[in-house]
């Protein structure tokens, strides 16, 4: 089954600010994989009792603290956090950790940004050699939400990602950002779906629950079950209706794409 994961940042907030009660949230209403922003910020023990509890997997949190990673002079600190961030992600037995590109640099070469990007993250992979967690770069759209970010196509970003060579590196697809810089999917990801590590959605526009705005979900989630993605979806909304409610039209299309021939 194509397997869901929830942003606790935005859902499950119903119980409350405690990180561990929203994790107990999520695994009542049938999610036992959630994801976070930053850790820095989080109870870790009252999330780590959650996940214990509850038999829950912490898919996902960021590299924190984030870096420009388009300025080389950042590389050392980013690879700092990578190093941190890799403590807890092995406390908590998390696989991802995100990273951003920053914003751009104004009158500074994409060419030059862009090596300064692959040389950040080379030097994360090598922090993560032998492990078993992974770095995800996520590509953010320029015209809504992130204006002035460097990365935002999914075309740079798995430039990026071959370029750096390591399977610690792996691209995050946000499909809710790759919609706002009007990219298709299919043509994106065709013969790359190797190198996507895991996919978040949300509607577009709006950036609420799947089934609010204009996104066909099921030829979405069935172009990437085409395609050979076999990984988690993580919902990364703002649900305009209490989440259980905003779980239902999701969960019903990921059940009808896992039961469509292939």
């Amino acid at each position: 089954m194509m397997r869901l994961s929830t942003c606790l940042e935005w859902l499950y907030t119903e119980a409350g600010d405690d990180i561990g009660d929203r994790v107990r949230a999520a695994a009542a209403d049938g999610t036992d994989a959630v994801e976070i922003w930053s850790w820095r910020t989080k109870d870790l023990d009252s999330l780590g009792s959650a996940l214990a509890e509850t038999g829950s997997r912490l898919v996902s949190m960021i590299v924190d603290p984030q870096s420009r990673l388009v300025d080389p002079a950042t590389r050392g600190e980013f690879v700092a956090a990578v190093a941190d961030s890799l403590v807890i992600a092995r406390r908590l037995d998390v696989p991802f950790l995100v990273a951003v590109a920053g914003q751009v640099r104004d009158d500074v070469p994409r060419s030059i940004q862009h090596a300064a990007l692959v040389e950040a993250l080379r030097g994360a992979a090598e922090v993560l050699e032998g492990t078993d967690v992974t770095v995800l770069l996520e590509p953010l759209n320029s015209r809504v939400d992130h204006i002035g970010t460097y990365l935002d196509t999914t075309s740079e970003g798995l430039d990026v990602i071959r370029e750096v060579g390591s399977p610690r590196v792996r691209l995050l697809y946000d499909a809710y950002h790759s919609i706002v810089m009007d990219e298709d999917p299919r043509t994106e990801l065709a013969g790359a779906i190797d190198l996507v590590g895991h996919v978040q959605i949300a509607d577009a526009p709006g950036r609420q629950e799947p089934g609010t705005a204009d996104v066909d979900w099921a030829a979405l989630l069935g172009t990437l079950a085409d395609l050979g993605y076999a990984g988690g979806v993580g919902l990364e909304c703002r649900p305009s209706v209490p989440t259980a409610q905003a779980m239902g039209y999701i969960r019903e299309v990921a059940g009808q794409v896992e039961r469509s021939p292939r």
